[in-house]
């Protein structure tokens, strides 16, 4: 009797407990595209958005992302410097999410998608099966394959390729350097050592396809597609709401323009390398020498980190930086006739000055590339700062005095 019993009970539950996303009527569900805002911290810059499939007979509401990483997993610190970056995807309640990200200020928006039961359908099965732990992981990148690129291509696979047929013939607005400076300009430091390490790949044209790389982009990109064809066309974005306001100061809409900050703080620098040219004096040979030593520190050590990450690593956004024409590990070479200098007086050899020709030399031609109308990197800023400098090494190390 109590196995009978046992047994009436578990037919009596089971619609209930199956009762649900999973196994729903199409008809049944409401498919969203959640964004979250920009946070604080240097990872949260760049936003986040989630797909969001809510059943709603049941009420069960469930956000699928693919951002989630672990600091503490095995050698993850190592991996991410190789450019090994172990992602998955990830599933939360809607609400449990939305707490979160209102808990740090950041804002949440919905947006409600008039997919047809078919294309709910696809989708489903996409997510469901993307959720199995061995197929939820990938090699995150931040410009071609992250959270936001994965809900992106999820929602074009289930809208039959339409978001990326409007989207790939339509320029986009700005680079992955400017969006990048962009995002991160409230955090100066990292934001110019970013720029510094970005090669010629973060300055190629992009679609409004490779744009929605960003939340913010594909959030606002969304609300202007129609999909289906003639009369039955309509828009993709039902309705939106927000569900918690920012409560942090925004981006600015526009990159910061580094050219003259840098520039000011190039010949800033120049004119204390530029002391022994003047002067035999030796608290100014002083000046000099400790200016001097910082910034072929400086290039050098930029320089090796430059190479490094090209040669090394799979960050193939800094491959091939053309700033290592200004900043290159053979500027630690000075150090030496930097400090002889400034004991002596004058210079004392031919080989200081001919690195410090070597390294001017390199660094005009840097500047002079950007006269060619294809040259692929816009790195104009950091030349702007070390062409002065090395400028005034040069003429420091070749001086004569009677």
């Amino acid at each position: 009797m109590r196995f009978v019993l046992f047994l009436l009970i578990t037919l009596c539950f089971t619609p209930l407990a199956r009762a649900g996303i999973v196994d729903a009527p199409a008809a049944n569900l409401e498919v969203s595209l959640m964004t979250y805002g920009p946070g604080d911290i240097y990872w949260e810059r760049f936003g986040h958005d989630a797909l969001e499939i809510r059943d709603t007979v049941s009420g069960e509401s469930i956000a699928f992302n693919w951002g989630v990483f672990d600091f503490d997993q095995k050698g993850f610190l190592l991996n991410f410097a190789r450019g090994i970056m172990a992602y998955r995807m990830d599933a939360e309640t809607t609400q449990s999410d939305v707490d979160f990200y209102a808990s740090e200020g950041r804002y949440v928006r919905r947006q409600r998608l008039a997919l047809d039961d078919a294309q709910k359908q696809i989708l489903r099965r996409a997510v469901l099966w993307n959720i199995r732990p061995e197929n939820a992981g990938y090699h995150y990148d931040y410009y071609v394959d992250n959270c936001t690129t994965r809900v992106r291509d999820m929602l074009d696979n289930a809208l039959g390729g339409a978001l990326s047929e409007q989207w790939t013939g339509t320029p986009g607005g700005m680079t992955y350097r400017e969006q990048t400076a962009r995002l991160m300009s409230n955090q100066a430091w990292l934001m110019l050592g970013m720029d510094l390490g970005l090669g010629p790949f973060a300055d190629q044209p992009m679609t409004a396809w490779t744009e929605a790389f960003l939340p913010m982009t594909l959030e606002e990109q969304i609300r202007h597609v129609r999909i289906g064809e003639g009369p039955a066309s309509r828009a993709l974005v039902i309705d939106e709401a927000t569900l918690s306001p920012n409560r942090l100061v925004p981006p600015p809409d526009t990159a910061p323009d580094l050219r003259w900050p840098l520039l000011g703080a190039g010949v800033a620098l120049a004119v204390l390398l530029a002391l022994p040219v003047f002067t035999r004096q030796r608290v100014a040979r002083t000046v000099f020498a400790v200016a001097a030593t910082a910034f072929v520190v400086f290039a050098g050590l930029a320089g090796l980190f430059m190479l490094g990450l090209w040669t090394l690593t799979l960050h193939r956004s800094a491959w091939g930086n053309f700033n290592l024409l200004a900043y290159q590990p053979l500027a630690l070479l000075l150090i030496p006739g930097i400090w002889r200098l400034r004991r002596a007086g004058r210079p004392m050899g031919r080989f200081t000055p001919r690195i410090a020709a070597i390294s001017f030399a390199a660094a005009v031609i840097g500047l002079l590339l950007h006269l060619w109308p294809e040259f692929p990197q816009r790195n104009m800023p950091w030349l702007l700062f070390a062409v002065p400098c090395w400028a005034a090494l040069f003429a420091s190390f070749c001086r004569r005095h009677d």
